[in-house]
């Protein structure tokens, strides 16, 4: 456990795990700790993609000196981060693989987060954007997408370039939605909402697992600077509209009516699977222990009930947007710099490998 940078919040952290479910298992105790040392304090810790009822920039900064430099830099923009991310470590073979499996899956990830849209509430209002988070996250600098590289050599020589400048101390300034790890050897993936469920994180951390499983395996991307620009009109459509988007394909001119119909390519059925089987098992150890919610809260004109982080039953899951659809912290897990091969991490994914 750790701080974050406001002092109200609470960051999870797993060790390495081999798979999905047994980082999984590893949060799950996380979360029960963390609620029994809330209730210690008579506090209730909830997760969510942003804290529906707070104002953040009323609230206070965590004691640490990084984050207090923080703020003094960012000031307004620091102090409004009032939401909080799933950030997903995968193990990577080297530096190069790892630039690679990158800007072969940044296409896809608007879709992980609309499939992962959980914060639409935000200063105690109704903001109209199913994910709010990913708007806030806009406001900081070094935000969005990386800069179009064409090789890892050159992502490093940005990093160098604006550490030098002082305004980064290294790659960790940088609140990109995906960015290499050097110092853990993963890729981190940033852009999924908190999930509030045991079972909801499960899925999202299996679909990321196997995105990158799938990219190892993968040629790389041409190198074409304008799909940032396709990248920018999803990620809004997908802050917005959540699962209700409509995103533009990665790879052709055409328009899906709801991203949460949309299939990546070649792994649609296998990551399907994995996802169903690990948040299965999740889900099972919880099933027997129910707990209730917190709220009603009043949000706008009408009550909404606040999320209880559950971490005795990952199945009791109120969620927070209960809003209507419109027409339209930080897990590890382990890939192939962790494992064997990459062939271990497509089969710890539940996909088959490429002949």
């Amino acid at each position: 456990m750790k701080t974050e940078l406001h002092a109200s919040v609470v960051e999870l952290t797993t060790d390495v795990s081999e798979t999905t479910e047994q980082a999984l298992e590893r949060l799950f105790e996380l979360r029960r700790a963390a609620r029994e040392i809330a209730e210690q304090n008579g506090l209730v810790v909830a997760a969510a993609g942003s804290y529906p009822t707070s104002n953040p920039s009323e609230q206070e900064i965590a004691p640490v000196e990084r984050y207090r430099d923080f703020v003094e830099y960012a000031g307004p923009s620091a102090r409004r981060q009032g939401v909080s991310g799933l950030h997903v470590h995968v193990g990577m073979p080297d530096a190069e693989t790892c630039f690679r499996v990158m800007e072969t899956i940044l296409p896809w990830l608007p879709l992980v987060l609309a499939l992962s849209a959980n914060s639409p509430y935000f200063e105690g209002r109704e903001t109209g954007m199913l994910s709010i988070r990913a708007e806030v996250l806009g406001l900081l600098p070094r935000n969005g997408a990386p800069p179009a590289f064409r090789d890892y050599a050159e992502w490093e020589r940005f990093i160098e370039r604006m550490a030098a400048t002082g305004l980064a101390n290294d790659y960790t300034s940088f609140w990109w939605d995906v960015r290499p790890h050097p110092r853990f050897g993963t890729l981190e993936v940033r852009s999924p909402d908190q999930a509030t469920s045991i079972e909801r994180t499960g899925s999202l951390v299996a679909l990321v697992h196997a995105l990158c499983a799938w990219a190892i395996e993968s040629p790389a991307r041409p190198f074409d600077p304008g799909e940032r620009g396709v990248y920018e009109q999803n990620r809004w459509a997908a802050s917005r509209f959540g699962p209700h988007g409509r995103l533009i394909h990665p790879d052709r001119a055409v328009l899906h009516r709801q991203a949460g119909r949309q299939r990546v390519p070649r792994i649609g059925a296998g990551v399907a699977a994995a996802v169903e089987e690990q948040a299965g098992r999740v889900a099972e150890r919880g099933r027997n222990r129910p707990l209730g919610g917190v709220g009603p809260v009043p949000i706008g004109d009408r009550p909404v009930i606040l999320p209880r982080m559950l971490a005795d039953d990952p199945l009791e899951e109120i969620e927070v947007h209960s809003m209507p659809g419109p027409e339209e912290g930080r897990v590890g897990v382990a890939g192939p710099g962790r494992t064997s091969s990459a062939r271990r991490a497509l089969r710890l994914a539940g996909i088959p490998a490429r002949s």
